[in-house]
C-alpha cells in the first residue's frame, strides 16, 4: 500500500489556493487576505519547491509575475517585459542578498567600485507610459508581465502624468512606475463614502488600482491619483546611458516625476541604513510605501546579471513590516468617550501587525459594521498604519463558521446607569444622554489630564478609574482638591508617586490657557480651537462674557465652534465649575499679546527637523509672535521651509514639487528679523 505523499498535497492545495488569491488581488483589485498572508503561501510553495524539484509544475504561481490581464481592458504587449522583485522579509534576509550579489560582483567588476540605488517602494499599482516623439499615446497595467491591460484613457485624467515631455524626447521612450493614491486624498475618500453610508475604501493600494481601471475615465479623474516614474522600459534613439541613476535623471530632465528620496550609496552597508531609516519613517511620507528597493546601478553589470523566470537577479525588495493581517475577531463591545459617543470596537486575538502588538481595533460606528458585515468569529483583515488607530478592514468570507449570526449594536449604555443607548439623527454615531453616566465622566477625566491638554503626569486611566472608585474625582476641578493622605493610603502608591502626582498636578495650573479650553471637553472644541479662543479674547472673563457673535469673528472658530462654545459657557454648573478651577489657583489668562515687529503677517513658515537654536516650542512661539503662522504640513500658501537636522522627509519633498523655499537655521533667524527670504 503506497503512503500518503503530503507534502506533494500541500503544494498542489498551495499551487490552488495561490491562484485563487492572486486572481483577487491582480485581476479583480478586491484582495481578500492580506498581502503578508499571501506572501507567506507563495514563500512556503517556493521552499517546498527547493526541497523537491520534482514537485515543480510549469504553470507553478511561483514563477508567475503578476496576473492575467482582464478581458475588460484591450491587451497590451510589454515588448520590453515588466518583471516582478524578490522579496527580503527581514534584515537578516537582505543580508544575504547582499552578500551573494558583492560575491557575484566580484566575478563582474572586479577592478571596479559597485554602486547600489535605493528606491521607496511604492504601495500603488505598475504601469508602463509610453510617449512618442515627446507625446503620451498609451498606458498600460502589468497584468502578467508580457500582456498588461490598457488604461490610457484612464491614465490621461492623472495630472502628475505629463501629456509632453520637456527637452529633446527620443522617438520612442516607455516609463515604468507605480500609480498611487495620496494618503490624505484616501482619507478624504473615506471620509465622502463614510457621510454617504457607503462602506470605506479598504486601504490605498487597493483603491488606486480599482479607481484606474474603470470603465469611466471620469470616476478614475474623481479619485485624484498620482504617480511615480523609476524604470525605464522600451527606448528608441535615446541617450547612451550607462546606470539607472542616469536614467531616472534623464527622465526626471524630460518632466517625468520622479521620487526625490530615490539615492546612491556604496555598499551593502549604506543599503541597510537606508533600510532602517526609512522602517522608522515610512509615516514621514504623504503617500504609502511597503518596502524599500535596492538596484545595481550600472546597467551593464544588470545585464551581465540577469533573471530568473520571474526577477531580476540586481534588484530585491526589502519588504516593511506589513501593515494588514488576518486574525480572530473574538466578540465586538462598545465604549463611551467623553462627549458621550458611543463606538463599537473588536476584541481581537493578538497579532502584530504595523511593528506592534494589536488587540482591540475600531469599527467606528454601527453602519460600518453593518457595511462590512463582521461579526463575532470571523477571521476578519486588521489594518494599522504608524499611529492611527487599528481598524478591522473586513471578513475573510471564506473562513466564517457556520452559522454565525450578524451583530446588532446594543440597546442601553454598558456603564452601571443602564441608560438607553440614542442615535443622533441624521448621523452614523449613537450617544448616551444620561447626566451621570460614570463611563463619561471617567473619560472627560482622562481627557483633561491628557498631555494635549493639562498634561499631568501620574494621572492615567488607571489611576483615574481608581480615584472615582475610591470617591476622591467626580469632575476636573477635584483634581486639584485631592486628598493625597487619602491616596497614601491606597494600595500600589507609594511617596514617591504621590509626590510627583502633587507637582504635576501642581505644574498644571499654569498650563496657557488654550489648554485648559481643550481641557474643559467643549464639544466641538479641539486643540487647535482653544487656543484661538485664548489668543483672540485674552482671558477666560472675556470668553465667559461673549456673545455668539463675538466668537464665530475670531480667526480658527467659526458659527459651529461658537454656538457650542457659548452654550458650554451659558450653563450655570461649568461657570461654577470654571470658578472652583480659577479658586485652585489655575491660570485663567491668555497668552501676552506680542510687542515684536509683525515682520511674518500673512506669511506661513513650516519647520521640520531640529534647530540648534530653538527647541520646538520656541519656534512655533518665534514664529506667531511676528504674526506668521507655524503649520505642522507644507501647502501651496506656505512661505518659506525651515530645515534643521533629521528632516522629514514628506514635508521636503512637498516643499520641491510645490517651488517653496527652504531655509537653513541662519536663514531663518534672518527671516524672523526682516521678514525678507535670502
Amino acid at each position: 500500500m503506497t503512503g500518503r505523499d503530503e507534502l506533494a498535497e500541500r503544494a498542489s492545495w498551495l499551487r490552488t489556493e495561490i491562484l485563487r488569491l492572486g486572481a483577487d488581488y491582480y485581476e479583480r483589485d478586491a484582495p481578500s487576505v492580506p498581502d503578508a498572508d499571501y506572501d507567506a503561501l507563495v514563500r512556503e510553495l517556493a521552499a517546498i519547491e527547493t526541497t523537491r524539484p520534482d514537485l515543480v509544475t510549469d504553470d507553478s504561481p511561483s514563477h508567475r509575475v503578476g496576473g492575467a490581464p482582464s478581458a475588460a481592458f484591450s491587451p497590451v504587449e510589454h515588448l520590453v517585459p515588466m518583471m516582478s522583485l524578490d522579496n527580503a522579509m527581514d534584515r537578516g534576509e537582505l543580508e544575504a542578498w547582499g552578500e551573494r550579489t558583492v560575491r557575484r560582483l566580484g566575478e563582474l567588476a572586479p577592478d571596479g567600485p559597485v554602486r547600489y540605488v535605493c528606491e521607496l517602494k511604492i504601495d500603488g499599482l505598475a504601469v508602463s507610459i509610453r510617449y512618442e516623439d515627446g507625446r503620451f499615446v498609451q498606458a498600460a497595467t502589468r497584468g502578467d508581465g508580457r500582456i498588461g491591460e490598457d488604461v490610457t484613457v484612464n491614465v490621461a485624467t492623472i495630472p502628475a502624468v505629463p501629456k509632453r515631455l520637456t527637452g529633446h524626447a527620443p522617438p520612442v521612450l516607455e516609463a515604468r512606475g507605480e500609480i498611487y493614491l495620496p494618503i490624505a486624498t484616501f482619507n478624504a475618500l473615506n471620509a465622502e463614502v463614510e457621510a454617504a453610508g457607503k462602506p470605506r475604501f479598504a486601504n490605498p493600494r487597493n483603491t488606486a488600482a480599482g479607481s484606474l481601471r474603470q470603465k469611466d475615465p471620469e470616476i478614475t479623474r474623481q479619485r485624484r491619483l498620482s504617480w511615480w516614474c523609476y524604470q525605464l522600459g522600451e527606448v528608441q534613439g535615446g541617450p547612451e546611458i550607462s546606470s539607472h541613476h542616469d536614467a531616472l535623471d534623464w527622465m526626471g530632465a524630460m518632466g517625468l516625476p520622479v521620487n526625490p528620496v530615490t539615492t546612491v550609496v556604496e555598499s551593502v552597508d549604506a543599503v541597510m541604513d537606508f533600510c532602517g531609516h526609512w522602517l522608522e519613517h515610512r509615516h514621514d511620507l504623504e503617500y504609502e510605501i511597503d518596502g524599500i528597493v535596492v538596484k545595481i546601478d550600472s546597467l551593464a553589470i544588470q545585464e551581465a546579471m540577469g533573471a530568473t523566470a520571474k526577477a531580476p537577479r540586481w534588484a530585491i525588495a526589502y519588504k516593511l513590516p506589513p501593515e494588514e493581517c488576518s486574525t480572530l475577531l473574538r466578540d465586538i463591545s462598545i465604549s463611551v468617550g467623553r462627549t458621550g459617543k458611543v463606538t463599537p470596537f473588536a476584541v481581537l486575538e493578538p497579532v502584530v501587525v504595523g511593528g506592534s502588538t494589536v488587540s482591540l481595533a475600531t469599527l467606528h460606528n454601527e453602519d460600518q459594521v453593518r457595511l462590512k458585515d463582521v461579526r463575532p468569529g470571523d477571521t476578519v483583515i486588521v489594518r494599522k498604519a504608524g499611529d492611527v488607530i487599528p481598524e478591522v478592514v473586513g471578513p475573510i468570507l471564506s473562513a466564517r463558521p457556520a452559522g454565525s449570526e450578524a451583530w446588532v449594536f446594543p440597546a442601553v449604555c454598558p456603564c452601571d446607569e443602564r441608560a438607553p443607548l440614542v442615535r443622533v439623527a441624521g448621523e452614523a454615531r449613537h450617544q448616551c444622554v444620561h447626566p451621570t453616566c460614570p463611563s463619561q465622566q471617567w473619560a472627560r477625566l482622562c481627557h483633561f489630564a491628557s498631555r494635549g491638554a493639562m498634561d499631568i503626569d501620574g494621572l492615567g486611566e488607571k489611576q483615574v478609574a481608581s480615584f472615582i472608585q475610591a470617591g476622591l474625582l467626580h469632575d476636573v476641578a477635584d483634581i486639584y482638591e485631592l486628598d493625597f493622605d487619602v491616596i497614601a493610603s491606597m494600595p500600589g502608591y507609594q511617596q514617591r508617586s504621590i509626590d510627583n502626582l502633587r507637582a504635576a498636578i501642581e505644574a498644571s495650573k499654569s498650563r496657557q490657557l488654550g489648554a485648559l479650553l481643550f481641557g474643559l471637553n467643549v464639544f466641538h472644541l479641539g486643540s487647535a480651537g482653544g487656543v484661538a479662543l485664548a489668543a483672540g479674547l485674552g482671558s477666560m472673563d472675556a470668553i465667559l462674557g461673549a456673545s455668539v457673535g463675538d466668537l464665530a469673528a475670531i480667526e480658527g472658530v467659526g458659527p459651529i465652534i461658537a454656538g457650542s462654545v457659548h452654550a458650554y459657557f451659558s450653563d450655570p454648573a461649568n461657570r461654577v465649575l470654571v470658578e472652583r478651577l480659577r479658586t485652585s489657583g489655575v491660570n485663567m489668562a491668555g497668552p501676552e499679546r506680542s510687542v515684536l515687529p509683525q515682520t511674518l503677517a500673512g506669511m506661513s513658515v513650516v519647520v521640520t527637523g531640529s534647530l540648534e537654536g530653538f527647541t520646538r516650542e520656541q519656534i512655533e512661539a518665534a514664529i506667531t509672535a511676528r504674526g506668521g503662522k507655524s503649520p505642522g504640513s507644507v501647502s501651496k500658501r506656505t512661505t518659506a521651509v525651515v530645515v534643521g537636522a533629521d528632516p522629514g522627509a514628506s514635508k521636503l519633498t512637498k516643499a520641491e514639487a510645490l517651488g517653496v523655499p527652504r531655509l537653513d537655521e541662519a536663514g531663518f533667524v534672518s527671516l524672523l528679523d526682516t521678514g525678507d527670504l535670502p
